[in-house]
């Protein structure tokens, strides 16, 4: 599933509009009806009785089953099936027992509000009462939303204009937030505000069109006021602010809903940024998520993975990545680590190599050891650095060796991408581009490090700052968190769902970084490994809640029991 900007969905819409010759009015048409088909599915599930308390059989069945109708009556001789012909009704818009529904429309002066216009028609036909509430003069309405406007009054549909009579919420069972859509930008102001405002202390269900109003369509930035939705009626394609935090919060449950704008139009007017799901890893990244083994395959088929990693206070972060590593399927796993670990760690995970590297009885890693590590890459197949690796006097330069003289793909976390920002926001640039596939690991405040800017300014543009990161710099690059940014140097990126808090944990990350490491080195590109690396981390670490009944309990090995 594609994710467009604001921009992009102008460009998309235009494109629609002027050269496949749709009209304008169909679009607005058929987001008005899914917009509408969505409050009455919100309607049903609320009734009492759940979605038979409108008098809709086993409708649960029939949204599985486009054949399946909202009621059904038969006239044919003796009453058979399919002999004289069969009456029935779509389903999508028919509540046979409405009950006291009765909904406000939030109706702004743009295309979001005509979509509620729209919306308003269809649920006065389904049966429900409504009342528009204008933000502006019903006036300032244009084009397509000035033509819903005049079909709404003459229809006859109440409508109020704020500021000219008062509104009462209490008097409401639900709300249809079509005020602010993707072009809106900066804080609601004035009636705008008042009616968010108004619509939030209501404690009645909204379901807002497109964007919840005061959402940044683009960064998922909420800016004081914004609509709390219960449910978002996303049209045509996913918006990018919807999917990162503190916005996906704000919309609710979003439900995407085709209007007859072809999808595959997105990437001709921009990056091609998708929602990472199962279908995304096959068909669009070409990857076998069953991981199926070839019949004939050995340990030397599915590569060898060496891990520079840990210290004397951190040696835990080594072994997770390394252990890591081996449940993602690599053949073989190396972990160099300094010499005075080494008695430590013996037979904590029998499958794993130990390589220990000089450090003067320290237990810590110095600049000399560069040498080493680039001594043993020479006979692996990916080098990944960072977990627990601590900071040391010339570790920057250390770094630098590595990233210009070892030709294996590299995987940088934690301690690696902290000597990599004191090299500067350029840092990887000014070292030169790398030959082999390079990976970027951070979390929020590394990702400020490198970016030479605050954690909150880089949470404010998730995919706007890991986007242009990869891109100029030549790397992939993983920006951890809730919905995890997943860019490449090409300018495409993912956005992953799998997952929950309960990955807020010390060492989920140096389990991601081996996990990466260990798809890499089975022949994945940077590209396949970073995506599916951390669909699989969130996955593992939702089979690992379950079986241990409570999110918050996790620990970072449970996700690696869990792959």
């Amino acid at each position: 599933m594609f994710i467009v900007t604001a921009e992009q969905m102008r460009a998309v819409d235009e494109h629609t509009i002027r050269k496949l010759g749709i009209p304008a009015a169909s679009l607005m048409e058929n987001a008005g009806r899914a917009i509408a088909e969505e409050v009455i599915k919100l309607c049903r599930e609320q009734s009492e009785g759940g979605e038979q308390g409108d008098g809709l059989p086993d409708h649960s069945q029939a949204r599985d089953n486009p054949a399946r109708t909202a009621w059904q009556a038969h006239t044919g001789p003796g009453d058979r099936a399919s002999y004289g012909g069969d009456i029935s009704a779509d389903p999508a818009l028919v509540m046979t027992h409405p009950g006291d529904q009765h909904w406000y429309m939030l109706i702004g002066k743009g295309n979001n509000g005509g979509d509620g216009l729209v919306a308003a028609r269809h649920l006065v036909e389904a049966g429900l009462g409504v009342t528009l509430v204008y933000a502006d003069a019903p006036e300032a309405l244009q084009g397509e939303a000035a033509v819903q406007r005049d079909a709404a009054a003459q229809l006859g549909i109440p409508a109020v204009v704020h500021g000219r009579e008062a509104v009462d919420f209490s008097r409401c069972t639900g709300i249809v937030d079509a005020l602010l859509g993707t072009g809106s930008r900066g804080a609601p102001r004035g009636a705008y505000a008042a009616l968010i405002r108004a619509a939030n202390d209501s404690g009645k269900p909204v379901v807002s069109a497109d964007v919840p109003s005061g959402l940044n369509a683009d960064t998922g930035e909420v800016y004081e006021p914004c609509i709390n939705a219960r449910v978002t009626v996303c049209l045509a394609l996913l918006k990018r602010g919807l999917v990162q935090y503190p916005g996906a919060s704000a919309a609710g449950r979003i439900v995407v809903r085709a209007i007859g704008i072809p999808a595959r139009l997105a990437p001709q007017h921009g990056p091609s940024v998708r929602l990472l799901t199962e279908e995304v890893l096959r068909a669009a990244l070409r990857i076998d998520t069953g991981r199926r083994r070839a019949p004939d395959g050995h340990k030397g088929t599915y590569g060898h993975v060496l891990l520079a990693a840990g210290s004397l206070p951190m040696s835990g972060a080594g072994l997770l990545s390394a252990k890591a590593a081996l449940r993602a399927g690599c053949g073989l796993a190396t972990w160099a680590l300094p010499a005075a670990l080494l008695p430590h760690m013996i037979g904590n995970v029998p499958e794993l190599m130990l390589a220990p590297v000089a450090d003067g009885d320290s237990g810590e890693w110095d600049a000399a050891s560069a040498a080493a590590v680039l001594r043993l890459a020479e006979s692996r197949d990916v080098l990944a650095t960072g977990p627990g690796l601590g900071r040391f006097q010339g570790d920057t330069d250390w770094l630098r060796r590595l990233w210009q003289q070892t030709d294996r793909p590299l995987v940088l976390d934690a301690d690696a991408l902290n000597m990599l920002a004191d090299a500067g926001p350029d840092g990887p640039s000014t070292w030169g581009q790398r030959s082999a596939a390079t990976i970027l690991t951070p979390h929020p405040g590394e990702m400020g490090r490198l970016l030479g800017m605050s954690t909150p300014e880089v949470q404010r543009d998730r995919i706007g700052h890991a986007a242009r990161y990869a891109r100029e710099q030549g790397v992939t690059l993983v920006l951890k968190g809730a919905r995890t940014v997943i860019a490449t140097p090409s300018g495409e990126a993912y956005i992953n769902t799998t997952g929950h808090a309960g990955m807020a944990t010390g060492g989920a990350g140096d389990v991601l970084t081996g996990i990466i490491a260990g798809l890499l080195a089975q022949g994945l590109s940077a590209e396949q490994a970073a995506a599916f690396g951390v669909y699989l981390h969130g996955q593992a670490a939702e089979r690992a809640a379950l079986l241990r009944g409570d999110p918050s309990s996790l620990l970072a090995g449970d996700m690696i029991e869990a792959l």
